[in-house]
């Protein structure tokens, strides 16, 4: 970094990462503890998956619980020159791990519990605001990089001696101070959740705190949250701002203190100002920033003439890798209007990104149109195992209303084929779309059948032939199931036992609507060419109709 930078960001080390972060969220385990050490990276490492780690990765340990299993990670990152590596606490180092530790010289620390790995990673990626890359002096507010909340937040505790928190308008933290005075039951829940706690924020709500702050133009006191609210003897009340463009509030600054002087709520007005400033300009930086890398990415995933100049600008390596495809189906409810639907869907995506930067360090994400694609290198032999679980994971824990689906490519072997993979994955969505399989997640190798069929033309789709097309229109006539019968018959194999079962009719009756089927249709059920037609006409209809239940 050159000189002319280094007072407007410091260079982010595991000595600047605990002090930001410790001792509320992480602690160091054991000595020594190279603080000088540089954080290039975040990698959350699964324990199932290969090491994929280059020099200077912070990797953050899931899984990782017994000292054999840390020592021989330490021992993997000591050699790639890592810059560090968390583990959940509480974690008791033994002889031999710290042993390996000052061998290595890798950093080891502890993440508290409560504390989320996903709220980790977000929070580490805050703090790793990326410099101008061509070495030019950076924008800067107050003398502060541009978008560094951090530093604004200790700016604001250094000016008024008390901790200070900066949250959005939906109580989301977004920065701490590092000040340890002043720390008490709520900010340390809301540090370790990333969320001011729900039983608070509902107090607050009730009590008209909010509306107080949004409607006042300085700083307003709250008193200390009482313990019908839940919250300890020992809370400390707070001053609180609201952050505001215009009209606009942004979010609200919180201090931990029972009132200000005149001269500290002066100082508070003027960083309510200064944090607006850096607010809308993470804001503005994060909207360009996407908009270049979705144009790139978009570049790569259709084989264009400058993809290979995007790949390298998106820090892609020729290495094998797989593409998922995103689509945000309908709500459950009618209750959304069109706007809350646009907004939800930017939601899920943005979360569909976040996600794949936390699985791998050269993930990359971008939306198209209604579809939001994600470009995942692979290091691990089990590929087909751990992709299919990412994408699982994510429908799993993404909260919305809508429905998410994803749709998995094959994996492919060099960075000129992830097109390939890219249409397999539109495919493989494209089967989940039309509602003719259930789950939320679909591999193309798994779904290949279907892909063919939805590949017909729909005119072919909707008319059916010969004797399929005489027992649809038998069925319209006659409000008969000829078609279910022939179905459910196919399905068994010809058991009839089974598919009188499984439609619920007794033998005997299954066998004469059979006898009908034959009669009304002319089939031959027993040319295996006749059975073939059938079935592949029948899984055509459904595909066509999105019916549910799965045909042969």
């Amino acid at each position: 970094m050159s000189s002319e930078h280094s007072h407007l960001r410091p260079e982010t080390t595991v000595g600047r990462v605990l002090t930001e972060f410790g001792p509320t969220i992480l602690q160091p385990v054991c000595e020594p503890l190279d603080v000088q050490r540089r954080v290039k990276t975040i990698i959350i490492q699964d324990p199932e998956d290969e090491l994929d780690v280059g020099e200077g990765a912070l990797v953050l340990g899931i899984g990782l619980r017994s000292s054999d299993a840390v020592r021989k990670a330490i021992d993997d990152l000591g050699d790639r020159s890592a810059a560090g590596l968390i583990v959940r606490a509480p974690f008791e180092a033994s002889a031999a791990l710290r042993a390996a530790v000052k061998s290595a010289g890798v950093p080891l620390l502890s993440l508290s519990h409560g504390a989320s790995w996903g709220h980790l990673a977000a929070m580490l990626r805050t703090l790793m605001t990326p410099r101008n890359p061509d070495g030019a002096r950076g924008r800067s507010f107050g003398g502060i990089t541009a978008g560094d909340l951090f530093a604004v937040a200790n700016s604001i505790a250094a000016l008024l001696k008390a901790s200070v928190t900066i949250e959005d308008r939906h109580s989301r933290l977004l920065a701490f101070s590092s000040v340890r005075e002043s720390v008490d039951s709520s900010r340390t829940q809301t540090i370790l959740g990333r969320q001011v706690p729900a039983q608070y924020t509902r107090f607050l709500e009730d009590a008209g705190v909010f509306q107080a702050i949004y409607r006042s133009d300085g700083p307003v006191n709250v008193a200390p949250l009482p313990a019908a609210a839940g919250a300890p003897p020992e809370e400390t009340g707070r001053v609180a701002i609201a952050v505001r463009a215009g009209d606009e509030i942004l979010g609200t600054i919180w201090v931990a203190s029972e009132g200000l002087s005149s001269e500290q709520d002066r100082v508070l007005r003027e960083s309510s100002e200064l944090a607006a400033m850096h607010l809308i300009w993470q804001r503005a930086d994060a909207d360009i920033e996407r908009r270049i890398s979705d144009e790139l990415l978009a570049s790569v995933l259709g084989r264009g003439s400058g993809s290979a100049e995007a790949a390298r600008k998106l820090g892609l390596r020729d290495e094998p890798s797989v593409v998922f495809a995103l689509s945000v189906g309908a709500p459950a409810t009618a209750d959304l209007s069109y706007a809350d639907v646009a907004a939800e869907r930017r939601k899920v995506a943005d979360a569909f990104a976040t996600h794949f930067s936390f699985a791998h360090p050269r993930a990359a994400s971008c939306r198209v149109e209604e579809v939001t694609y994600g470009v995942l290198p692979i290091a691990t032999t089990n590929a087909d195992v751990s992709v299919t679980r990412l994408a699982e994971e994510f429908v799993a824990r993404v909260r919305t209303p809508l429905s998410p689906l994803i749709g998995i490519g094959r994996v492919v072997p060099v960075l000129s084929d992830l097109p390939r993979s890219r249409s397999q994955a539109d495919r493989a969505l494209h089967v989940l779309e039309s509602s003719s399989l259930s789950g939320q997640v679909a591999r193309f190798e798994d779904v290949y059948a279907e892909a063919l069929l939805l590949d017909i033309p729909r005119d072919a789709v909707e008319l059916p032939s010969g004797p399929i097309a005489r027992l649809v229109a038998y069925d319209a006539e006659h409000h008969s199931s000829l078609v279910d019968t022939l179905s459910a018959w196919l399905n068994a194999f010809g058991d009839v036992a089974d598919a009188a079962k499984a439609t619920y009719v007794h033998g005997n009756t299954f066998r004469y609507r059979l006898r009908r089927v034959i009669e009304v249709s002319g089939i031959d059920l027993e040319d295996p060419r006749a059975r073939f037609a059938a079935m592949l006409q029948m899984r055509l209809i459904d595909l066509a109709s999105g019916r549910e239940d799965s045909n042969p």
